[in-house]
């Protein structure tokens, strides 16, 4: 299946309104245990439906403490939060990673993306495309063969969407609508980050 084929791929980022948002991926982890890696309040975590998640109203786009839901594709589970941004911090993206790999997708309205990949509790690959991309980490190299062609060179101002395409093409990741998931997923409120 290619990532322009049905419920394959980041569509739903390139078609949808989301003006701010953060999904962590990581592989072969179950939703709990990412959440609570994540920092997730013990007492707030548990699987929830589309209507208590609704009940939720505007906490889950509370930047400080936001409510975040995670759920399984294919290999890697996910986790989306709204309005916060405790996936791009390198202390939380370096917890997740430990003994796999994980990959952090943030967007904000500048417009910008902001792309972070961990393996093993160390980030590897680290760029943003709010002006001409600049990858640092400790192999800031590594995807090299996946982003030019796409695009996302060093010095050059990254092509609309290169960055969703980088997350498909170079690790397999899809997410389909969580709107259209009828099943429960694991949901919490995040604890603020430590200054």
């Amino acid at each position: 299946m290619t990532s322009t084929e049905v419920d394959r791929g980041l569509d739903l980022f390139r078609e949808g309104d989301f003006p701010i948002y953060t999904v962590t991926f990581v592989r072969d982890l179950l939703p709990a245990e990412l959440l609570i890696r994540m920092g997730v309040d013990p007492e707030t975590l548990g699987p929830r439906d589309a209507v208590d998640l609704s009940d939720l109203g505007d906490d889950l786009f509370d930047d400080e403490e936001p409510v975040v839901t995670s759920g399984i594709s294919g290999s890697w589970t996910w986790a989306w939060e709204q309005g916060g941004v405790h996936g791009l911090d390198e202390r939380v993206l370096s917890h997740v990673s430990v003994g796999t790999e994980a990959v952090v997708l943030h967007y904000n309205e500048k417009p910008m993306h902001w792309f972070k990949y961990a393996v093993g509790g160390e980030i590897i690959v680290d760029f943003h495309t709010l002006q001409a991309i600049e990858p640092t980490g400790q192999d800031p190299a590594r995807l090299d063969d996946a982003m030019r062609p796409l695009g996302l060179i060093p010095g050059q101002v990254a092509p609309l969407h290169s960055v969703l395409a980088l997350v498909e093409n170079a690790f397999g990741i899809w997410l389909r609508r969580p709107d259209d998931v009828d099943d429960e997923r694991w949901s919490g409120r995040l604890l603020p980050l430590p200054d």
